[in-house]
């Protein structure tokens, strides 16, 4: 069998080892269009949890990590003057150019052939059983094949852009600072004894009022934005105790989410996705290079099991691989959204509840526990000072017409408008679509929708029930995502309390939703809120 990879970056190279190792007779080139020792970007990041199934396939990473890499176990949040540390999240990192020079030599350790300043297409590849398309989230090969892979792209808000610095960051640090034109955050940790990477990010509306726009993005790779290079370093100078940020490639750009339909065809020729030419999660879930190497592992062990018949090896790799992807990407989503809101968080929370809200945006308040008892412990203890020592769901809530006993309502249809909400013993609120006729207190019910595309639509129907004087709105429906983001925006932009309303809550979510601050009381019927009370 003769392979070619189109692109040379880790999952081009791991899966060209891994395949020569399974099978010495395959034939392997790898087309690379950048030199050997090219590499935009600084460092890649893997989470302790993840690399199993890398090390057992080869050990070329552990040893790289271990020879090379830096290792920690605490995040750390900074803003407003205060350090917060979330231990129990062990991660390691490594320059991107010295994990590609090692994936290199493993690669051709192996037998595979690798031909750098090498730019191919299909049309270029003929006498290939396999073309494997690892050219990354541009990819030609995939564009070449759009109305068969039928891929999809999704473009964040949120403006980017990626430095190194040679201030060394403990670990994983995350870092908020409001400056003269907004909120600019940064994602910083070490890639080596010498060098951290420096991730940035703001609203675009924060980008433009700084002047940042002026960098001709379109330029082709290799100049970097020299003025927010300066820009930032003023800004965050203090948190970085002066050092400089390095630069390479260094622009502003917009996340896309990239999702396929398929990932390989077979005729007119067979050819497969791997890593991010299929498929992007965002990166602050660190998952990237992780994803590209285990799709490697899959489509090398399919290949091996069915070699002999390439229709059932790609069906057998697809089937293999995209669950965790997109297990991944869908955990990827709220932690891509918060990066899209954090400057409203910056301004709405406390230091504690921000740390927080962050570190619960994808886990909830018990497994964060399980992994960080401390950090989960002084959260509890920072709330319980601002609320009578109270726990979350037990703390009274003033709504004006009801002082509310505790955090929980329970919801029950009513027979006309749909539903009433009632907190300890007192009188039902009703809850409404629209504003009643009458003076009597009332609470909005509004539906979040089931997919974000109906989000604006949402807005605005929120928009207009929060200038009808609800005591409350309440939220329900939609997806757990879209049900947080209409629940925020209510408290944090209309300023009214919310009840979020889901009986699929369990308990542990239940608090997790109030500690954070996305909700300030939780609704459902009965027999969930019985349960509520029951795991208490």
């Amino acid at each position: 069998m003769r392979i070619a990879v189109v692109g040379g970056g880790p999952g081009g190279l791991f899966f060209a080892a891994l395949i020569r190792q399974a099978d010495p007779s395959v034939e392997v080139t790898v087309f690379e269009r950048n030199r050997a020792d090219d590499s935009f970007g600084f460092g890649v990041v893997f989470s302790d949890r993840t690399l199993a199934g890398i090390h057992d396939a080869d050990p070329v990473l552990r040893e790289a990590l271990d020879a090379h890499g830096r290792h920690w176990e605490d995040i750390e949040v900074r803003l407003k003057g205060e350090r917060i540390r979330c231990g129990g999240n062990g991660m390691a990192a490594i320059v991107r150019r010295t994990l590609l020079a090692l994936l290199q030599e493993r690669a051709r350790g192996l037998g595979a052939d690798l031909r750098f300043q090498s730019e191919v297409g299909l049309d270029d590849l003929d006498g290939y059983d396999l073309v494997v398309a690892a050219d990354g989230t541009s990819s030609r090969v995939r564009h070449g094949l759009a109305d068969r892979l039928e891929p999809a792209v999704e473009t964040a808000t949120a403006k980017f852009i990626w430095f190194g610095t040679d201030y060394l960051f403990d670990g994983l640090t995350f870092v908020h600072e409001r400056g003269p034109h907004g909120v600019f955050a940064v994602h910083g940790y070490p890639i080596s004894a010498d060098v951290s990477t420096f991730i940035a990010e703001t609203d675009e509306a924060t980008w433009r009022s700084a002047g940042l726009d002026a960098f001709d993005v379109t330029q082709p790779p290799g100049p970097s934005d020299l003025a927010t290079k300066a820009y930032l370093e003023e800004l965050f100078a203090e948190q970085i105790d002066g050092h400089r940020l390095l630069v390479n490639n260094s622009r502003w750009g917009n996340f896309r989410t990239r999702r396929t339909r398929h990932w390989y065809v077979t005729e007119p020729r067979p050819v497969a996705l791997l890593g991010d030419a299929a498929h992007t999660a965002h990166f602050s879930v660190g998952s990237g290079t992780k994803m590209a190497m285990e799709d490697a592992i899959a489509l090398s062990a399919a290949l091996t099991k069915h070699a002999d018949d390439m229709p059932a090896a790609l069906a057998a790799y697809e089937a293999a691989a995209r669950p965790s992807v997109e297990a991944i990407q869908n955990a990827a989503r709220p932690s891509l959204g918060w990066w899209e809101h954090f400057g409203e968080y910056y301004d709405a929370f406390e230091p504690w509840q921000f740390a927080y809200h962050f570190l619960s945006r994808s886990i909830t308040d018990g497994r964060l526990a399980r992994r960080a008892p401390e950090f989960v412990r002084a959260s509890h203890d920072q709330w319980q000072s601002g609320h009578g020592g109270a726990e979350p769901l037990d703390a009274p809530f003033d709504l004006g017409a009801w002082r509310l006993p505790s955090r929980v309502m329970l919801v029950t249809a009513d027979g006309t408008d749909g539903s009433t909400a009632v907190g300890g013993a007192g009188a039902p609120l009703p809850l409404r679509e629209s504003a009643p006729d009458t003076a009597e207190p009332w609470g909005a019910r509004i539906t979040a929708p089931d997919d974000e595309s109906a989000l604006a639509a949402a807005y605005t129907r929120l928009a207009e029930l929060a200038a009808s004087s609800p005591l409350l709105i309440a939220v329900h429906g939609g997806t757990p995502y879209t049900r947080a983001l209409l629940t925020e925006r209510a408290r944090l932009q209309h300023g009214l309390p919310v009840l979020l309303v889901d009986d699929s809550l369990d308990r542990d979510r239940a608090v997790t939703a109030v500690l954070s601050g996305r909700t300030d009381l939780v609704g459902a019927g009965a027999a969930t809120v019985a349960e509520w009370e029951v795991s208490s």
